[in-house]
């Protein structure tokens, strides 16, 4: 969450998803100010979700293209915008639709269990201390509390 703090930088990375490349491509169509896109561009370039490949030797000027690490992020919009579709979508319908080029098929993003294929949904699903937690929070009273419900 906290590369995702604002609400600027899942935009960036939509309009990534949507091919655009260039800076100014980026500012014009997010209408975003410019410093602000720099500072977000350059935290997703630090944090390796886009990587900068110079298309220009003088002035340089680059391209912002999605890593595989930008490209894994996929699912987190696509869920995103399945949510958006069922709660703010008017009778229309949703604004975007996506097709699986595999089955040919417009479809929806879907969380469901690796193992049995069932969507997860809060009421099913419970979250646990998994290996990577931190061993200095692990014993926090507040953090095994909230593990514990």
């Amino acid at each position: 969450m906290d590369l995702l703090g604002d609400w600027w930088t899942p935009l960036v990375l939509r309009e990534a998803f949507y091919g655009i490349r260039r800076f100014d491509e980026f500012q014009q169509g997010l209408g975003i100010a410019r410093n602000t896109l720099s500072d977000r561009l350059r935290r997703l370039v630090d944090e390796e979700l886009l990587e900068k490949r110079a298309y220009q030797a003088d002035p340089v000027r680059y391209d912002y293209v999605l890593t595989e690490k930008g490209r894994d992020f996929f699912g987190v919009i696509a869920a995103m915008t399945r949510w958006g579709d069922r709660w703010l979508a008017d009778e229309a319908g949703p604004p975007i639709t996506l097709h699986h080029h595999r089955c040919g098929q417009d479809t929806h993003a879907e969380v469901v269990c690796a193992a049995c294929g069932d969507p997860l949904t809060a009421e099913d699903t419970d979250m646990r201390m998994g290996p990577g937690y931190p061993a200095k929070l692990a014993k926090r009273p507040d953090v095994v509390q909230r593990f514990a419900r």
